[in-house]
């Protein structure tokens, strides 16, 4: 490792910026931003693939990056001012250390699943802190997938990273239209439960996770749409005693999970 920078002014640490600011910079080249080194700890344990790791001598050594990425010796290793890492980091506590990524395709092609599943469906979901919380819930449980329908939000966004604590690596993700998850699902024997608050709705503790499962939820703002709950093989509430009539989805979401872990021996 011979190399360093020291100007906020260089050309690749220009690169990092706009790679972190603009989504569609990352989707056209296929790379995107971690912060930390649990991040990249677990990115590397996700089988993704660093080009570029950046770090601020004053806070983490050469020799903690070179043991954190030690199984990847074709990553180039740079350190970078203290004034530079500022330039570059989001986070109030920090931990010295960036990286370049190359971006997974998370199509539903390349998704395996066990012979009996139980799936986390999130349709339309934008707020990154959402997003990571159902990705940590989903980790948490350690489910067999989660799949994002109508993403509204690029999944290497660097709030979702940093809020998803590195999860958004330890899930199998894939994401697709609501009709080509529908029929993903349908063309599996996925039994689908939406989430929705309906006269036909069914309390959640009296439905059978057991079996292959799909658990939807939808916005906070407008739940599921007319074609989830249309092809739904069950539509389930979580019954309310106060005077809301909702929960934020993510708490929702590891409601219904927990759940089923429960009814599956966990």
């Amino acid at each position: 490792m011979n190399k360093e920078i020291t100007s906020i002014k260089n050309p690749l640490i220009k690169e990092i910026i706009q790679l972190q600011e603009k989504s569609r910079k990352r989707k056209t080249e296929n790379r995107f931003i971690i912060e930390g080194a649990r991040e990249i700890s677990l990115a590397l344990k996700g089988n993704y693939t660093l080009e570029t790791v950046l770090f601020c001598n004053e806070i983490i050594s050469f020799s903690e990056v070179d043991q954190l990425i030690s199984k990847d010796n074709s990553v180039e290793i740079i350190e970078i001012s203290p004034e530079v890492y500022q330039k570059i980091s989001h986070r109030k506590t920090t931990e010295g250390i960036i990286a370049i990524a190359r971006s997974e395709k998370l199509s539903l092609q390349n998704l395996t699943l066990p012979e009996n599943p139980l799936i986390l469906v999130a349709e339309a979901p934008e707020k990154p802190g959402n997003i990571g919380a159902l990705l940590r819930t989903a980790d948490a449980a350690n489910l067999d997938a989660v799949l994002i329908a109508n993403p509204r939000t690029d999944l290497y966004n660097p709030n979702i990273i940093r809020s998803s604590v590195g999860c958004i690596f330890t899930n199998k993700i894939a994401t697709g239209s609501t009709r080509e998850i529908i029929g993903f699902l349908k063309q599996k024997s996925i039994n689908i439960y939406g989430a929705a608050l309906l006269e036909n709705s069914v309390p959640y503790t009296e439905t059978d996770f057991t079996q292959p499962a799909a658990i939807v939820v939808g916005t906070e703002a407008t739940g599921l749409s007319e074609t989830w709950l249309n092809n739904t093989t069950k539509n389930i509430i979580i019954p309310m005693q106060g005077e809301i009539d909702s929960l934020n989805v993510s708490v929702s979401a590891a409601i219904l999970i927990f759940e089923a872990k429960r009814q599956r021996g966990f």
